[in-house]
């Protein structure tokens, strides 16, 4: 399926990966492992032909399907349908059918013959391709993931970024492909589609890469592990579930940290011999012998593994304000003839904390960007109070500039710190050295989300507007970012799926989409935020 030969991989001067090989076979479900930043995303980029290695060779035999963590849709005038029959090649034909059917109705005799003559023409290719049980298909796996017929109608436009991400899931599983590399598959997903996709993977019979925080899908799905250390640039391989591998890697780290005491033990004393011996000129040979004896003991052994670095996030405290800095009047939404919701009004007091809940396509989002001045609304108003500052963090990370640098990014959003302060800021979260100047283009995901976290640090915003914050985060990231939530002073209106984000919040009250009810929080709306 996909074979790796003393595959490397660097990014600027930074090696991600030094050289290693792999291979990736049918029955194969293996995690791909490792804290924000390690390269996962890169080397399933290069894995699908996206990018290329610096060193090495990739072969691959079969088809690929390839979810990466951003997916950028062409054609947002095709139908959600249209895309997911894409990955079969059934778009174009199915179009040209119900363009033929259009033209069988016609009056025009012409029109209506060439019709009839070309109908039976193109159903024979839809058959050849799978047909009507392949449009079958196409519904129900798009239906488990919560895409209805009248969603898969619309055109993608019209879809909210969650959305647009699950037509991409669908169309890949829908794909047939012998390989499948998936990045972060349970973003956007609730609780009902999760439990499918589990399912799905588990029973999956071609080869699988997954990259996932979401540790009950790795327990479930994976047969193997591959750890990607970060600090070493070294792929650890494990032929083991996700429980047996924890445990192993745990055994591992006792045993490397064993040999390194014993090893140290041993070259200590053999340095303190060589040193004493070295006085004399008859045993100058045999003292440097040993000194360089005690330089291989210590380089023979693994050293421990070096604690994983975590972004140290802290809010400040926020910008002086009004008693209400952000009030929401008779907003309304639509797209095209579809309304999205209507009549919803919000006040946000100065240091207030709400939660936006509402299922997949409900308008959580859009009425995110609306108060956040990046929509429009079609009708109502988003009324600035005294001393407003917001701090928006969108989901599909819209709010960062894919064409410059992280530094450059971060400059944007606070002109007035100096050049030493920006670079100060970038460290504390993880981005140090040439990692600043690196293209914002090539970040993964979770490196997305710590430098958009990073803009809102230096923003002293007194209004956070967070759109699922925790995806793409490892958990050490994000226990960082929910201990900031509990800390910050502010106003927080927060859309998750992560229960987690919610308890760390300690909400006051709940926004129900797509109705605009508002009620306060109690612990009955905790069970809905992962069904949501």
């Amino acid at each position: 399926m996909i074979s790796a030969n003393n595959v490397e991989l660097r990014v600027g001067a930074r090696t991600l990966v030094h050289e290693t090989s792999f291979q990736v076979q049918a029955g194969d479900r293996i995690g791909l492992v490792g804290r924000n930043g390690a390269g996962k995303t890169t080397l399933t980029k290069t894995l699908a032909g996206q990018t290329q290695p610096t060193a090495g060779q990739i072969t691959v035999r079969g088809t690929v399907g390839y979810l990466p963590q951003d997916s950028r849709v062409g054609d947002l005038e095709q139908t959600a349908l249209a895309r997911v029959l894409s990955a079969r090649g059934l778009d174009a034909i199915v179009e040209k059918m119900r363009a033929a059917q259009e033209d069988m109705a016609s009056d025009d005799a012409k029109r209506h013959d060439r019709a009839m003559e070309r109908y039976p023409k193109l159903e024979a290719r839809f058959l050849a391709g799978g047909g009507y049980a392949a449009e079958s298909e196409a519904l129900r796996i798009a239906a488990n993931l919560g895409l209805d017929e009248a969603t898969l109608a619309k055109p993608l436009r019209a879809l909210s970024g969650g959305q647009r991400r699950r037509v991409d899931l669908a169309r890949i599983l829908f794909s047939d492909a012998e390989t499948l590399l998936l990045d972060e598959p349970t973003n956007h997903l609730d609780h009902d589609s999760i439990l499918w996709l589990r399912d799905f993977l588990k029973n999956y019979s071609g080869g699988l890469i997954v990259i996932s925080h979401d540790v009950a899908l790795l327990q479930v799905v994976v047969n193997k592990v591959f750890h990607l250390d970060a600090n070493r640039g070294e792929i650890d391989q494990y032929h083991l579930g996700w429980d047996a591998y924890l445990k192993q890697r745990e055994q591992d780290e006792r045993r490397r940290r064993k040999e390194r005491l014993n090893a140290e033990k041993k070259a200590a004393a053999l340095t303190v011999q060589g040193e004493k011996m070295r006085a004399k000129a008859t045993k100058a040979v045999a003292a440097q012998q040993m000194l360089r004896r005690a330089e291989q003991l210590r380089a023979s052994v693994e050293g421990e593994r070096a604690t994983d670095k975590v972004a140290k996030l802290r809010f400040p405290a926020p910008a002086p304000c009004g008693k209400t800095p952000l009030t929401a009047e008779h907003l309304s939404k639509s797209y095209g003839s579809m309304e999205v919701f209507a009549g919803v009004d919000l006040a946000i007091d100065r240091g207030s904390r709400v939660v936006i809940l509402g299922l997949n396509g409900a308008g959580k989002t859009t009425l995110l960007r609306i108060l956040a001045g990046v929509q429009q609304p079609d009708t109502g108003k988003v009324v600035p109070g005294h001393g407003l500052k917001i701090g928006y963090y969108a989901q599909e990370h819209e709010t960062l500039d894919n064409d410059v640098t992280v530094v450059e990014n971060l400059r944007h959003a606070a002109p007035d710190l100096t050049d030493t302060q920006v670079r100060s800021v970038l460290g504390s979260f993880l981005f140090s050295g040439d990692d600043a100047d690196k293209p914002t283009s090539v970040l993964s995901g979770g490196e997305k989300t710590r430098l958009a976290l990073a803009t809102l640090v230096v923003s002293a915003a007194n209004v956070l507007l967070l759109d699922e914050p925790t995806n793409n985060l490892d958990p050490a990231s994000r226990a960082e970012i929910l201990g900031a939530l509990r800390t910050y002073e502010g106003a927080v209106v927060m859309v998750t799926h992560d229960v987690g984000a919610v308890d760390a919040l300690t909400p006051e009250r709940v926004l129900l989409l797509p109705d605009g009810d508002e009620d306060l929080w109690n612990d009955d709306y905790r069970e809905l935020v992962a069904l949501a």
